[in-house]
């Protein structure tokens, strides 16, 4: 099965992609994952993107499909894959949908979890960060003591990025970014929109009814 994940930050997207990925063992495949990887091994297209990362620039976008091709051409990959990240712009849908082809490897679905902003920003700008790294959530996984580290006793802070008017930001940019791309695969008759504003096992059990139409 060849799926495509998409959701909004906060969505538990990563979550999900990681317990498919066992469920399904087919390999959860990142941008961020092949980019990290093909940097480390000094492949060519690797060396590519670190020029452009190092200035702290976006890799373009024939960079980033070539390593894609790659890492989908790989014999992991023979009986399916869950892409997680990509494609994020209709130009990246485009080039993606060509190779996809060319390599024999369609898309089955593209699984859109959905989750209304509130409910992002309640979830999101719940979160506390420790500096010695443990991190909390004052409604899912609140500290013993209120405000204190349960590992090392230090207050709690709040990270910058989980800050509401920050959340709500990255949220619009992402609903401008996202909407085209989800009428592109609306339009391909592939797009399977999945509620995600209930529990963790919920949202996977429906994920894994699309996933084992598949199968």
């Amino acid at each position: 099965m060849n799926i495509a994940l998409f959701g909004p930050p906060g969505a538990g997207k990563g979550t999900q992609a990681k317990e498919l990925s066992k469920q399904y063992s087919i390999p959860h495949i990142s941008t961020g994952d092949i980019l990290r990887a093909n940097v480390r091994d000094g492949t060519e297209l690797g060396l590519k993107a670190k020029q452009y990362m190092d200035k702290g620039e976006l890799v373009p976008d024939e960079v980033l499909i070539g390593l894609i091709r790659n890492r989908l051409s790989e014999c992991d990959c023979e009986t399916g894959y869950l892409l997680d990240g990509y494609p994020r712009t209709i130009p990246q849908a485009d080039a993606l949908t060509d190779i996809l082809k060319e390599i024999g490897k369609p898309l089955d679905a593209v699984i859109n979890i959905e989750v209304s902003d509130d409910e992002l920003v309640k979830r999101l700008s719940g979160r506390r960060s420790c500096t010695c790294g443990e991190s909390y959530h004052v409604m899912f996984n609140p500290p013993e003591k209120e405000g204190v580290c349960n590992a090392c006793s230090a207050e709690l802070y709040q990270r910058d990025d989980d800050k509401e008017e920050v959340i709500r930001q990255r949220l619009t940019v992402y609903n401008e970014k996202t909407k085209p791309l989800i009428n592109y695969y609306d339009d391909a008759g592939i797009l399977v929109n999945i509620d995600g504003s209930g529990a963790v096992d919920a949202v996977f059990a429906d994920v894994c009814k699309v996933m084992d139409q598949f199968k």
